[in-house]
């Protein structure tokens, strides 16, 4: 595959006008209950936009925004796009849904999602975090380090926030302040942010069925980096081939640079990594010039959440608190207030001694790190594992590397594949995994298969996980049920996140 793209010039200036929120009025949202929409929807509330929105089904998402003061209807029908000067659309609503089509009948402005959110950006300087895997968790990390460093962000980002309750947040705002976002690239849309910082986690072949091709994914992060306002700043991983590749392109067009990782080319180094329990630590050094000015230290970094990768978001959290001016002990205090994103190695609960763990895992990367994370809480116990693909073409994409990954797993049990936004593809099934040629994992047609097995065979010690981006997430409760039906009441209930 060819790597060697040319980088876009830069985009600035002129930028592309951005909508101000004062002129959108009372703005409604269809698909409001999604990660990223509900998200926006409660800052423009929270701005005093008078905000509606609409989803298919109850959520815990639509019941938060009620409770913002949002109008929510159920299920989505013509008849809400009533008192509503603007609209907001997500790459999923298709142009048959009804109140896209009401909206285009009364000649009202519809906006994307991304636009929505770059005019609540208004003339904040932008943190936009994106990448193949790790941009909720450390879109999360930089929000939790801004506010232990008392620059009251804004934030919007793509999961609950353990510890704040909520994926969005408004903060202080206008010039000087800061805004975090997680930067979602699985439609090209992620150009509309102007960062100061810009933070590519990774790079890999993903959301081949909007982009086509690998190139053109990452041509897309060549665009996203050509969006930095003027003196911007991309921090990205030495340790990631993309990433890497990313960043030569970047100093290869002038634009300011910094690295972080375990490699010795990294501008900001980790090592002695180690990770036991819910806990990680590391140590980061750094010695490296930006915009005429020399940095240089080292420090002891403390996490309370597992996993080599979380020392790696956590790196590059590090890395954006010493371009904003922060004293780096004080930014490593601020992130070791980090407890956890939801659905990010979740801890759902605990009975007789057998965890129950939930992660968003649905790229093969994003599985094995989840399952070695997984294998380090274990210790010397067994590790059980229910995985729910995600879409029909990531699925055909990569059947052998998930299956790889999973037979990490001492026993893996593979649901029907979630389609999500997709139509079924001919001879694509979960069974692709499963028939791999790994014996640790097998295909489950119906979850209860899976739970009973596992329920019947774990002990005390054992990990059980489901991952997947569906709603795999659900059988988190019928697991502590059914271990409970087994074993009888739990040791400490539902212990939220890791």
């Amino acid at each position: 595959m060819n790597l060697d793209l040319v980088l876009p010039a830069p985009l600035n200036p002129p930028f592309p006008e951005r909508a101000r929120v004062a002129d959108l009025g009372r703005v409604h949202f269809v698909g409001v209950g999604g990660a990223g929409m509900s998200a926006i929807a409660l800052l423009m509330a929270q701005l005093g936009v008078p905000v509606s929105g609409s989803d298919r089904a109850e959520s815990a998402n639509l019941q938060s925004l009620r409770q913002a003061g949002v109008r929510v209807s159920v299920p989505q029908d013509a008849v809400n796009i009533h008192d509503v000067d603007t609209v907001v659309i997500s790459t999923a609503i298709h142009e048959d849904n009804p109140e896209l089509v009401k909206a285009r009948e009364l000649g009202l402005p519809v906006l994307h999602r991304s636009e929505a959110l770059a005019a609540v950006m208004g003339d904040s300087q932008v943190v936009a975090v994106a990448g193949t895997h790790g941009k909720s968790t450390t879109s999360s990390m930089i929000s939790v380090m801004f506010d232990g460093l008392n620059a009251k962000p804004s934030f919007a980002v793509g999961t609950v926030i353990a510890g704040f309750g909520t994926n969005a947040r408004l903060g202080t705002i206008g010039p000087g302040s800061w805004f975090v976002a997680e930067a979602d690239e699985s439609d090209g849309s992620f150009v509309r942010y102007r960062p100061k910082v810009a933070v590519v986690t990774n790079i890999e072949p993903d959301h081949i069925d909007f982009y086509g091709t690998a190139e053109r994914v990452y041509e897309a992060f060549n665009r996203f980096v050509a969006s930095m306002v003027p003196d911007g700043v991309l921090i990205t991983c030495a340790d990631d081939a993309g990433a890497v590749s990313l960043a030569q392109r970047s100093r290869a067009a002038g634009l300011q640079v910094l690295t972080y990782g375990e490699s010795e080319d990294a501008d900001v180094r980790l090592s002695q990594i180690t990770s036991h329990g819910s806990q990680s630590s590391s140590v980061l050094s750094w010695s490296f010039d930006l915009a005429g000015q020399h940095y240089s230290g080292e420090q002891e970094l403390n996490l309370q959440v597992p996993g080599v990768h979380n020392q790696l978001n956590a790196a590059a959290s590090f890395a954006t608190a010493l371009v904003a001016g922060a004293r780096p002990a004080d930014a490593a205090s601020a992130l070791g207030g980090f407890v956890g994103a939801d659905r990010r190695f979740t801890l759902r609960g605990e009975i007789a001694g057998i965890k129950v763990f939930d992660d968003y895992a649905h790229h093969p990367t994003e599985v094995l790190c989840a399952l070695q994370t997984g294998r380090t809480v274990a210790g010397g116990h067994n590790l059980y594992v229910v995985f729910q693909p995600h879409l029909f073409s990531r699925t055909k994409e990569f059947a052998q590397e998930f299956a790889q990954a999973l037979s990490l797993a001492d026993r893996a049990y593979v649901l029907d594949i979630y389609p999500a936004r997709e139509e079924p593809i001919e001879g694509v099934t979960s069974e692709l995994i499963t028939g791999a040629g790994f014996s640790e994992v097998h295909y489950a047609s119906d979850a209860t298969v899976a739970i009973d097995d596992i329920v019947t065979c774990a002990s005390a010690g054992d990990i059980v996980m489901t991952v997947g981006a569906g709603d795999v997430t659900a059988l988190g409760e019928r697991f502590l049920e059914a271990l409970t039906s087994r074993h009888g009441a739990s040791d400490e209930g539902d212990a939220g996140t890791e």
